[in-house]
């Protein structure tokens, strides 16, 4: 007796795994989802409808924030010198021929001591040819004289002509020069008005024509400078418009245009240089040099889009929840997998399948606390 019931035991155990295990298997497997009403109320869920939207046709590229060449300078000095005295910062603000840098150096006495020599020596050399050109004319000294004179006349002219050039180079004053009064100190000037945005500078350090001792950028004529791949380019246009964002410092989209396409494929990765230009009132919102994502608008399109809050993705699939009664005060959903097409700010478009369609009903909020 005890043995039959022993057997029974072990087949009723066994028989209520096995409905266990049947009735998780349904559970894992279904895809209705069901909310009472008052559950509907209470998370302010909303029933809404695929309608149809405009969407653009873009073209994905990369690029940078950057300015014309003309609005970008490089100050350097022709001679080196000792840096003397500067007041300026990174992010100040100058004005075309404000005083940037003072520079002292021996060598800058040098040059114009070079210089009033040559002024000294021009007047008796430029003397000693005319008078050897007339006495050779007249055939009274010989061609090796005068071809002394001349060549030592030209040849202390163009030193004369160097010189002076250089000393207006430096901004040295040369009538002060001519009448033997010499700097050791010269300073460097603004040619653009802009932004300083590189400051190599400190007092008393020596800097060497090679180096740049600072950089001023005109940021009123920022634009973008696009990259875009050679399969593209046939369907960029100047004019068309461009939304961009500067990723790494926010996720605010941006407008642009397109001014400029390049004419020629350039580097390994074959792109075309498109040159956009920015609205006036973001240009102060931005820096030279930031990285931009971009796309740039080549058409349009229409199709059927829910609002974004109604799809949800887990992994590499996206769900939305479809609608299929409401009965007995209970809201009875589908999930449905859908591939999502184009996109804009507040719609995305939905590809038709079996399932969805223009006429389907889907939960546009609340769908993230459902299915996640």
């Amino acid at each position: 007796m005890k043995k039959i019931f022993y057997i029974l035991s072990l087949l009723l155990f066994f028989s209520s795994c096995k409905e266990t295990k049947n009735d998780e298997v349904t559970t894992q497997q279904s895809d209705t989802i069901t909310v009472t009403n008052d559950q509907f109320k209470t998370m302010n869920m909303k029933i809404g409808v695929l309608e149809e939207q405009n969407f653009d046709v873009g073209i994905q590229t990369t690029g940078k924030i950057d300015v014309p060449p003309q609005n970008r300078a490089k100050i350097t000095t022709f001679v080196g010198g000792y840096v003397k005295s500067t007041t300026l910062l990174v992010g100040d603000k100058v004005t075309k021929g404000q005083a940037l840098v003072a520079l002292e150096s021996t060598d800058f006495i040098d040059i114009q001591k070079e210089y009033l020599e040559s002024v000294e020596q021009m007047s008796y050399l430029k003397s000693e040819y005319e008078r050897q050109l007339t006495l050779y004319n007249e055939k009274i000294t010989s061609q090796k004289n005068y071809l002394k004179a001349e060549s030592d006349y030209k040849k202390n002219k163009a030193i004369y002509q160097s010189l002076r050039s250089k000393l207006a180079l430096l901004k040295i004053n040369i009538k002060q020069v001519e009448k033997g009064v010499f700097t050791s100190k010269i300073t460097l000037y603004s040619p653009i008005s802009g932004d300083i945005v590189v400051m190599n500078a400190n007092v008393g350090m020596y800097v060497s024509p090679s180096d740049v001792i600072l950089e001023i950028v005109e940021t009123s004529h920022l634009h973008l400078e696009l990259n875009v791949f050679e399969k593209d380019i046939l369907n960029v246009k100047e004019g068309q418009k461009i939304k961009f964002s500067a990723t790494e410092a926010s996720k605010e989209v941006f407008e642009a245009s397109v001014h400029l396409v390049g004419k020629s494929i350039e580097g390994n990765e074959r792109t075309i240089n498109v040159h956009g230009h920015l609205a006036d009132n973001i240009k102060q919102r931005l820096l030279t040099g930031m990285f931009v994502e971009a796309t740039i608008i080549s058409d349009s399109k229409k199709g059927i889009a829910i609002n974004k809050e109604a799809i949800s993705t887990k992994g590499q699939k996206n769900f939305v929840l479809l609608l299929l009664s409401n009965s007995n005060g209970n809201y009875i959903f589908k999930k449905v997998v859908v591939q999502k097409g184009a996109s804009n700010e507040s719609f995305v478009e939905i590809i038709p399948n079996k399932e969805i369609n223009s006429n389907s009903k889907l939960l546009v909020s609340g769908v993230f606390d459902l299915i996640n």
